[in-house]
């Protein structure tokens, strides 16, 4: 049954994958500009605001790269940088207005197919789901982190 879940995971995953590749294409965006959005809204949802760094932390992207894509992101009207008021020497990313309408409009349609997809079990049911998916989030967090360390050391990932 591990070996079933794992593969539906993955399945998951892909499709997962799929939806944001076509919600980004269609609203003009790149696939990292999407992850960059989800970021800094949870991260404004949950009042810890991100900064540059931490965001290339997050989507494994090069301090170039970053650079790039937060000034993208802030061409077109969905962050802005700020001064961190505990540190005027960093730099905090603030959501913007269009950014939230475009999360919404992303992840609205997407929750309502959810909840009708969990709507046929039961809370402890979902309780035990949650915790599975909370586990397997930090399994390939870890994953995520490690795989980070072997390729910035040099060496090749292995199976």
């Amino acid at each position: 049954m591990t070996d079933h879940l794992i593969d539906l995971l993955r399945r998951f995953n892909v499709e997962a994958d799929r939806f944001v590749e076509v919600f980004a294409r269609a609203h003009g965006l790149h696939r990292t500009d999407m992850n960059a959005i989800a970021h800094i809204w949870r991260a404004a949802q949950e009042q810890q605001p991100l900064t540059p760094g931490e965001l290339a932390r997050r989507l494994s992207l090069s301090p170039a790269a970053t650079t790039a894509l937060v000034v993208r992101l802030e061409q077109n009207g969905h962050l802005e940088r700020r001064p961190d008021p505990n540190d005027r020497r960093r730099t905090q990313l603030d959501i913007q207005p269009k950014a939230r309408e475009l999360a919404a409009a992303f992840f609205v349609p997407l929750g309502v197919h959810m909840r009708e997809a969990f709507s046929h079990f039961s809370a402890a049911e979902l309780e035990t789901a949650a915790a599975v998916v909370e586990k397997a989030l930090h399994a390939t967090a870890k994953a995520a982190d490690e795989a980070h360390t072997v390729t910035s050391e040099g060496a090749a990932l292995r199976p």
